[in-house]
């Protein structure tokens, strides 16, 4: 029944959804013709890409502790790491659009809500070499398992932080100054999902861009995504249908697109 309502909401977005051809506004086409259609080759891809694969054959089996919403195609704790692969991971062109985006936008740091095994972070952190990528991660065995993964990769720039978003996200964002960039890809429940937004948008600039992820994937993530989209401060929305990239930039004229992707 899920994955039927998830099919009806995928083919309202492509009725919907319009290319760079139906796009007013200059910054949001320089965004998709430099970002979200460029397909230029980065070695980085291959390596994680490459891991991936091998976690895929991965059947070791771990202790899961889920403070979140749950998996909808493994409810238990004890899941084998090829299948939290499978369920959990974004295909590649998601990952490589991070960091695309992260490398466009050359945020001093990146925040990640939900590490799961690593390797979205790591999309990101081999985007801005210089630049430390904090990600946030409540299961100990998960936590364990994406640093290894980041070593394997030979990944310097990320700093894991284990324990939950409620207690860990708060810390984090009192450390800095400002936020320039955010993948929230945590607890997929309306509060919760709301209250990252809004701790974020608190530490938000001119030039921060907020990413959600799986924000069709709910009744309760629409719902999250549609109050976001209405926040006073934000002036730029765009639905990629598995993602939802928000901009706060004053200079632009409130709008809120669905690209195809």
């Amino acid at each position: 029944m899920q994955h039927a309502k998830i099919l009806v909401r995928y083919l309202k977005y492509l009725l919907h959804s319009k290319t760079k051809f139906g796009v007013h506004s200059p910054f949001l086409f320089d965004l998709i013709t430099e970002v979200f259609q460029n397909k230029t080759y980065n070695e980085a891809y291959t390596r994680i890409e490459s891991l991936k694969s091998a976690l895929l054959q991965n059947h070791d089996i771990i202790e899961v502790t889920d403070y979140g919403a749950g998996s909808r195609v493994n409810p238990g704790n004890k899941r084998k790491i090829s299948d939290i692969i499978k369920n959990s991971s974004k295909p590649a062109k998601y990952g490589r659009l991070l960091h695309r985006l992260v490398q466009y936008l050359q945020p001093e740091h990146v925040i990640e809500i939900g590490t799961s095994m690593g390797l979205s972070a790591a999309y990101m952190a081999n985007a801005v070499p210089n630049a430390t990528v904090f990600t946030i991660e409540g299961c100990p065995n998960i936590a364990a398992k994406a640093k290894s993964n980041f070593d394997t990769l030979g990944i310097k720039n990320i700093q894991l932080i284990r324990g939950t978003f409620e207690k860990k996200l708060p810390e984090l964002l009192t450390s800095i100054d400002t936020l320039k960039f955010a993948f929230i890809d945590g607890n997929h429940q309306y509060v919760p999902t709301l209250s990252y937004f809004e701790q974020c948008a608190a530490k938000a600039v001119n030039d921060t861009c907020l990413v959600f992820d799986d924000i069709h994937w709910s009744t309760e993530m629409e719902m999250a995504w549609n109050k976001i989209r209405h926040n006073t401060k934000v002036t730029l929305t765009v639905d990629l249908f598995f993602m939802g990239i928000v901009f706060f930039r004053q200079e632009l004229t409130k709008q809120d697109f669905v690209i195809r992707f």
